[in-house]
Parts: C-alpha cells; sequence; structure tokens
C-alpha cells in the first residue's frame, strides 16, 4: 500500500501561486463511488470521514522548471505559497505534486487558474445556495448526503443559467470566464462530492476553500456546522489576493451568510458591488433583511430572493451581465 496524495483547484495573481492538498495514510479502502446508492452510497460516504492524514510527510511541487520541498502540517494538509519571478498563462494551468514511498514516486496533477484581466470576481456559498442540501433541518441533511448520491442531488432551479451570465459578466471572449470561488463550511473531506456535482451540473470551474478536514465519524455527525469564522477568513483573503476587482458575493439564509457578507462589506466597501441571498424557508428572515437593508445604505446593490429567475432580473437591472444576456439573445 502506498499514501494517497489529493491536489485541490488552487489559484494565483500577478505575484503568488497557492496550490494545496492532502496526503493520507496508506488504506485499503476504496475511494467514494458516485454511482452507488442508499446504503452502499452511505458506507461510501461515511467511508469519506474515517481517513486517516500524515503529518509531517514531504511533498513537493513541479512548476515551471521549479522544484519545491514542504512538509504537511498535522491534519495531513500542504499548501504552497509561491513567490513568481515569471508571468504565468491566463486561465487554467497545470501543476504537478509529488511526494516519495519505499524510494518510489507518487505523483499527481492538479489545476490552477490565473483569471485574464478584468472586473469581476464571484464568491459563492455552496449549500443551499445552488446545492439543495435542507441545513435548516441537520437530520434531513445528513439523510440526502447518505442516501442520496451525487446524480440525485438537486440543484435550483436557473442557477446554472445566471452563474454562466456572471461568469461571462463584461467578457467579450467567450473563452475567457471571471474568477470563480466557492466558500463552504462543508469539509474537505467532501471536496470529490462538491467537484463532481458542480460539472455534472455545468456550473462554473471554480477554485474550492472548505473547512478543515474531519477523520472520525462522530465528525461526520456535525458535517458542515460549528463556526463559520473559516469562510470569513477565507472570503477576506480573497478579495486581498485580488484587490482590483469588484466582487458579487452569492449565499443563503439557512446559517449565516447575510451577517457574514455584511461585515465583509463594512471590511471592503470599494470592492463588494452586490450580495445575493437565497431565502431558504417561507418567509424571508427579520434579521437576514436587516443584515441586507444595511448594505444597501453602504452602497452595496441586494438582492433577496426566492427563485434565480429574480436573481438573474437584478443581475441584468445593475448592468452586471446585461452584455451576456444581450449577445445571447
Amino acid at each position: 500500500m502506498k499514501p494517497i496524495l489529493k491536489l485541490y483547484r488552487g489559484y494565483a495573481n500577478d505575484q503568488e501561486l497557492i496550490v494545496m492538498g492532502h496526503i493520507f495514510k496508506p488504506t485499503t479502502k476504496e475511494d467514494y463511488d458516485f454511482q452507488k446508492k442508499n446504503f452502499k452510497n452511505a458506507k461510501s460516504v461515511i467511508r469519506m470521514f474515517q481517513i486517516k492524514t500524515q503529518k509531517n510527510a514531504s511533498v513537493y511541487l513541479e512548476h515551471h522548471g521549479m522544484k519545491i520541498h514542504t512538509k504537511s502540517l498535522d491534519d495531513g494538509y500542504f499548501k504552497f505559497c509561491i513567490p513568481l519571478s515569471r508571468d504565468l498563462a491566463y486561465g487554467w494551468n497545470e501543476y504537478k505534486v509529488s511526494t516519495y514511498h519505499n524510494n518510489k514516486e507518487i505523483s499527481s496533477k492538479g489545476s490552477y487558474i490565473r483569471p485574464h484581466e478584468g472586473n469581476w470576481g464571484f464568491i459563492s456559498d455552496i449549500d443551499d445556495t445552488f446545492l439543495v442540501s435542507h441545513t435548516r433541518n441537520p437530520f434531513k441533511k445528513l439523510y440526502i448526503l447518505l442516501f442520496r448520491n451525487v446524480n440525485d442531488r438537486k440543484i435550483f432551479e436557473d442557477v446554472v443559467p445566471h452563474y454562466h451570465a456572471l461568469s461571462s459578466a463584461g467578457r467579450d471572449s467567450h473563452t475567457e470566464k471571471n474568477a470563480f470561488f466557492y466558500v463552504s463550511s462543508s469539509e474537505w473531506n467532501l471536496y470529490r462530492l462538491i467537484t463532481q456535482f458542480t460539472e455534472l451540473h455545468g456550473l462554473p470551474k471554480a477554485v474550492l476553500l472548505l473547512k478543515d478536514i474531519k477523520t472520525s465519524l462522530t465528525d461526520f455527525f456535525f458535517t458542515g456546522r460549528g463556526s463559520h469564522n473559516h469562510k470569513f477568513e477565507k472570503i477576506k483573503h480573497v478579495l486581498e489576493f485580488y484587490p482590483h476587482l469588484k466582487y458579487v458575493l452569492l449565499g443563503d439564509d439557512s446559517q449565516h451568510d447575510p451577517f457574514l457578507y455584511e461585515n465583509i462589506c463594512k471590511i471592503f466597501p470599494v470592492t463588494v458591488k452586490a450580495v445575493y441571498i437565497r431565502q431558504t424557508g417561507k418567509s424571508k428572515k427579520t434579521k437576514a433583511a436587516e443584515a441586507m437593508a444595511n448594505m444597501e445604505s453602504m452602497g452595496v446593490d441586494t438582492c433577496y430572493f426566492k427563485n434565480s429567475k429574480e436573481a438573474i432580473e437584478h443581475s441584468e437591472r445593475i448592468g452586471i451581465t446585461s452584455q451576456y444576456f444581450h449577445e445571447s439573445l
């Protein structure tokens, strides 16, 4: 048996490249099978939370003729933050990371984005923002995670055309897309499930920034819960990493998105231009509506919507996607 190397999508600006992943101890357990159903799916999901990480393992990044060495943290997570001495190609690019076991190389290739020059960046939550998860009902959320495989999971109607309109906003070329980030309180354990879901439904390819990995069955029952401070820090980091962009934040009212986004708007009064919050219950939440009103008072366009068609119309009305829809007609 050999260690398992998992890589995640990275990102770069003009000065720095960031790529990351996990390294796991050897195991005989099968990887998550997206085609299994019912109890077989549940067994696969639970296995994702019974993984054993490898701390202090040597890992090597190979990129543009460089080979850079670092070691994994206590939870098996590794991250390369590399200063750049030359320009990288725009769009999605490839990188390679390797480790060694019994003097044999184990390698894997991942991708990172250097956004084309443009004006917009988009940051979206996942659960109950585009992936129907029933976060407001923890028992139902766990049931669906266990007994519905990726093919059976549902997406909100009209999310895909809205996100594609945002992805192409302000772009003259259909090959150039705006940067998208999916930031969630879901753990890294669910990375492959989420990426498979987004690919299955044709959502924009995005960098995922998730919560610290969980390694026990007890942790599984609390997936996606607890502190959401990491979401605030990761969103703040993205806005600082690409300071020249104007941002649109997308979330829902099932947890803390309205209040996280309100605080982000207070810190970045120039760069956040619009906030979208999906209504997950039968009626709007008073405190969420108050947060939206406060963001409006700071000059941020907001949309508290039930159906994505409302969000599409709002994006067109305030001029974010008007060019895209004009060209699509």
